[in-house]
């Protein structure tokens, strides 16, 4: 797949089947490099990012198919990732991972747009599960 455009999935296809394009926050090297892993040997573009704001500045330099942003803590760095998607496109599934369960977080995080909200680890199997059955 071409990195600079996105490969839309058809009706009823999932993001999985079309090696769709991801971009990836993370400010955690260990947590970027599993996940990376794990959607690039299913096929995926993944654009990975280190920092809240590198995140920012991709989604105003290229279309995405999907984003996983973390939650570092309760303060919830990754809210400027989640604002700014919702912002480019409203349709554009945005999962919040965090490294422990916040109610607050979680309801700020769905009132805003995202699609889910998870705890870390995601194992292989959930993140396959949720490109899926939520991206398609």
């Amino acid at each position: 797949m071409d990195p600079r455009g996105t490969n839309k999935p058809e009706r009823g296809q999932s993001l999985l089947a079309t090696g769709g394009k991801v971009l990836l926050v993370d400010e955690d090297p260990g947590d970027l490099h599993y996940y990376r892993n794990i959607l690039e040997g299913y096929g995926c573009w993944v654009r990975a990012c280190r920092s809240y704001q590198e995140g920012v500045r991709c989604l105003g330099e290229e279309p995405f198919n999907f984003v996983i942003v973390t939650q570092g803590s309760p303060k919830f760095e990754g809210r400027c990732v989640l604002e700014r998607a919702v912002e480019s496109d409203r349709r554009l599934p945005v999962l919040v991972v965090a490294r422990c369960l916040d109610m607050k977080c979680y309801l700020e995080s769905m009132q805003m747009g995202a699609v889910d909200y998870r705890v870390e680890p995601l194992t292989v199997q959930e993140l396959c599960w949720f490109l899926k059955t939520r991206v398609a």
